[in-house]
């Protein structure tokens, strides 16, 4: 196999085409493929930085992490930072290159503010040379390429100038399987009006369907399945069951319960006697929420997600997570009493932490000419720290030591942080009290570390819980990523993956009308 390729689109977004690409790359991996994933363009607040210091989705760094190999700006040469309803930052190869509206990346002729005279972006139909370039590199330095789509490829109204989804299948000439997920109903209507909503040429290089999320007997479907052969002339190449517990990296955080309990340990019990309660503040344009994933990996270790006062005052340990909207989410908290219950917590010598912009409104002030424009700004007090928002955004993957132990993250950023004391110095921002502040995500992910600091949070807290000796973040996610290849390994035609991968779409493939145009 060279250069061989596969599209995985989907019938909506949630679909399953994230979980079903790293599927297929881990699947790949294992019988000793060389394989990367893709993503022409992804619409992410959940960003990662390579070793090379460029940003890019979190899902395609999974994803890679799914193939075994390191994550690279050609594997999402796109991704957009929502800022708003209206608008978002571009990163283009890796780098920031202007705030767009909507209607301007989707193809009208308004160009990006670009801050500082930073390189504008083409319109979207003008990035098709860009992504189909880096998509036939990869192709060139791997044995095949899993590209993951966005959204639907029958959004007719974005056809014209698609770069994603089946605008890049027919520029690269790759084979398309469309999955549907099953869980929420209609989905034989959803792969077959999908099919039917796109036009002859895009038609031929669908080659089939995958099914996600399907509960119970699958003999009961099979009536269904050979239906939908029958109507479109393309196989189901497999029906991917109801998987608990997947714990992946997603694209955004929008679905989290702010109520409910996210990804906690199913049935670990506590270490110690006590379990540690840790609230997370989802503040608006939360990025990087994935930050708190490694603590509700451990055993005794409750994570919620809460927009209420009284239960960030009755947590062992409250979290204010990163956010592409400082200015804004400090005036949430404030509207909500959350900036009071965190402020109380504080005076009251119970654990805080802050990550990123989480960190910098908890600062003394903001001085914001570039994400908000809302200039000179007072933060809540917390720490004895001054930000000042750069043009230049800051990308790193910065090594350390806090609490005795090594520790590994990476930074993504606008804000410079001037530290003018505290108790003692904390990846690169500070404690003071038991306030902790930090630009590091990932942090929490060093296995030393999270177990010294949450040593400190439950003796800060007067609980008796001891974090387990042996939790290994790394391996737990290795044992996830072997999951979903499982799912397809198990569930799906691989013989007839295979086929398309190497050889393309078949030829012949029926014409379902109506077609568009």
């Amino acid at each position: 196999m060279t250069g061989g390729g596969l599209l995985i689109a989907g019938t909506t977004s949630d679909a399953g085409k994230s979980v079903a690409t790293a599927g297929v790359c881990r699947w790949l991996a294992r019988r000793g493929v060389k394989v990367a994933p893709f993503k022409a363009q992804n619409m992410s607040l959940n960003s990662f930085v390579t070793r090379e210091g460029a940003e890019i989705g979190r899902a395609q760094a999974m994803q890679a992490a799914a193939a075994g190999v390191e994550p690279s700006a050609l594997m999402n040469p796109v991704l957009l930072k929502p800022g708003g309803d209206r608008s978002s930052q571009v990163v283009l190869l890796g780098k920031p290159v202007g705030e767009m509206s909507a209607r301007g990346y989707f193809g009208d002729s308004g160009a990006p503010a670009s801050p500082g005279g930073a390189r504008r972006p083409g319109r979207r139909e003008d990035l098709l040379e860009t992504v189909a370039g880096c998509l036939a590199e990869l192709r060139r330095t791997h044995d095949a390429v899993i590209c993951e789509g966005a959204g639907s490829p029958a959004e007719i109204n974005l056809r014209r100038t698609d770069i994603v989804n089946m605008g890049l299948a027919r520029a690269a000439r790759l084979p398309v399987v469309v999955v549907g997920d099953i869980d929420r109903g209609g989905v034989f209507a959803s792969l077959f009006g999908t099919t039917a909503l796109l036009a002859p040429e895009d038609q031929a290089l669908v080659a089939g369907y995958l099914v996600n999320k399907f509960r119970g007997d699958v003999t009961l479907l099979e009536p269904g399945l050979e239906m939908l052969r029958g109507l479109t002339g393309r196989p189901v190449l497999g029906v991917l069951p109801y998987a608990h517990g997947l714990g992946i990296d997603e694209e955004d955080g929008l679905r989290l319960s702010l109520r409910g309990g996210v990804r906690e340990s199913a049935v670990a019990p506590p270490h110690g006697r006590d379990v540690l309660r840790i609230a997370v503040v989802p503040v608006p344009l939360m990025s990087n929420f994935t930050d708190v994933d490694a603590l509700a990996a451990e055993p005794g270790v409750v994570v919620r997600f809460t927009d209420r006062p009284e239960e960030l005052a009755d947590a062992d340990l409250a979290i204010v997570p990163g956010t592409r909207g400082t200015v804004r989410a400090l005036a949430w908290l404030r509207e909500r009493g959350l900036a009071g219950a965190l402020a109380r917590r504080a005076a009251e010598g119970r654990p805080v932490l802050g990550i990123c912009g989480g960190f910098q409104l908890l600062g003394e002030r903001i001085e914001d000419e570039v994400e908000s424009r809302a200039g000179t700004v007072d933060g809540l007090g917390l720490l004895p720290v001054r930000v000042r928002f750069e043009v230049e955004k800051t990308l790193a993957r910065p090594v350390g030591e806090a609490l005795g132990e090594r520790v590994e993250g990476y930074e993504i950023h606008h804000g410079v942080a001037e530290v003018a004391g505290g108790d003692e110095p904390f990846l690169d921002g500070c404690r003071a009290g038991s306030v902790w502040g930090t630009h590091w995500h990932g942090s929490l992910e060093s296995d030393g570390f999270r177990r010294a600091f949450l040593r400190r949070v439950a003796a800060d807290a007067g609980r008796a819980f001891v974090p387990a000796p042996d939790t290994s973040f790394a391996a737990l996610r290795e044992e996830q990523l072997d999951r979903l290849g499982d799912l397809v390994e198990e569930h799906a035609d691989t013989a007839a993956l295979l086929r398309l991968i190497e050889g393309g779409a078949p030829a012949g493939l029926p014409f379902v009308p109506p077609g568009a145009p």
